[in-house]
């Protein structure tokens, strides 16, 4: 399948800004299952930039802005044809208890995504769900599977319910939130549980295929998860769409949580607030 995206973000002061610094995550990997065609990054205004690989193995670009402005837009658009993953079969037929064995003597390689991050606590819920979904005679496959199914049911995402930071103790509790908080939470169990995780920052497909169901997360950037498997493969799973993902998502960067693969961070200097408007759309081309 051929995409266009277009990954808008606008920031207005309310007083204009002398100054304004801006760390991007907007850059798509190339990947067996993501072919970048073109892929164009603009600020406005415009301002000197340099680049570089962030630890995660993230492209990051990064603006200064040091002229007075009342405004800054990032626009990001990307063309891409995206083709469907191929499991690794005999990684996902080993057993849980085999592989969590396996990643055990093999922890320095993949330390990070074994220990918990700062928004990604494990332990508490995260053990007992570990002890539910992740029994060790289950295979892989049914394992995590039944885990991303489990989450979709037993959470319900409403929109603008829970912020960048909100606890993963609070969506345990509340039963509630988007697609970051659910990364999180499949991330905290499946680490507890010994298996390596991390977070991944993306799109999906704005509109539905004809006869099919629309994505739930499609207006701005999606979260999901991956999971390394034996012989050191990710797999990728969307806990928020109950599925594992495909054709209709993109990747952009990765992390042990939201932090680490936030599209944008920055600052700015001046002596108002601002407000910031995100607009994702990823449509289908000839």
């Amino acid at each position: 399948m051929r995409f266009e995206i277009l990954h808008t973000t606008g920031y207005r002061y309310e007083e204009p800004a002398s100054e304004a610094y801006i760390e991007a995550r907007l850059t798509p990997p190339a990947r067996p299952t993501q072919q970048i065609l073109a892929h164009d990054l603009l600020f406005d205004p415009s301002a000197p930039s340099s680049s570089y690989t962030d630890y995660y193995g993230n492209p990051t670009t990064f603006y200064s802005m040091v002229k007075r402005h009342e405004h800054l837009t990032v626009a990001s658009r990307i063309l891409t044809e995206t083709s469907p993953p191929v499991l690794p079969a005999e990684a996902l037929d080993l057993s849980v208890g085999e592989a969590r064995q396996i990643f055990s003597s093999v922890t320095t390689d993949v330390f990070d995504y074994l220990r918990a991050s700062p928004a990604v606590p494990t332990g508490g819920e995260a053990a007992d769900w570990g002890r539910r979904w992740l029994r060790p005679e289950a295979t892989m496959r049914d394992a995590l599977g039944a885990l991303n199914e489990a989450i979709h049911r037993g959470f319900r995402y409403v929109s603008g319910s829970t912020e960048n930071w909100t606890p993963l103790t609070r969506i345990w509790k509340a039963r509630s939130g988007v697609c970051q908080d659910f990364a999180h939470l499949m991330i905290s169990v499946l680490r507890t549980s010994g298996l390596p995780a991390r977070y991944v920052c993306g799109y999906i497909e704005t509109d539905p295929p004809k006869g099919g169901r629309r994505l739930v997360g499609s207006v701005a950037t999606h979260a999901w998860v991956e999971v390394l498997v034996p012989g050191m493969e990710w797999v990728a799973l969307d806990p928020t769409n109950d599925q594992w993902c495909g054709e209709r998502h993109v990747a952009v960067s990765f992390g042990r949580d939201f932090a680490d693969a936030t599209p944008l961070r920055g600052t700015f200097k001046g002596s108002g607030g601002q407000q910031m408007t995100v607009k994702v759309v990823m449509k289908r081309t000839p």
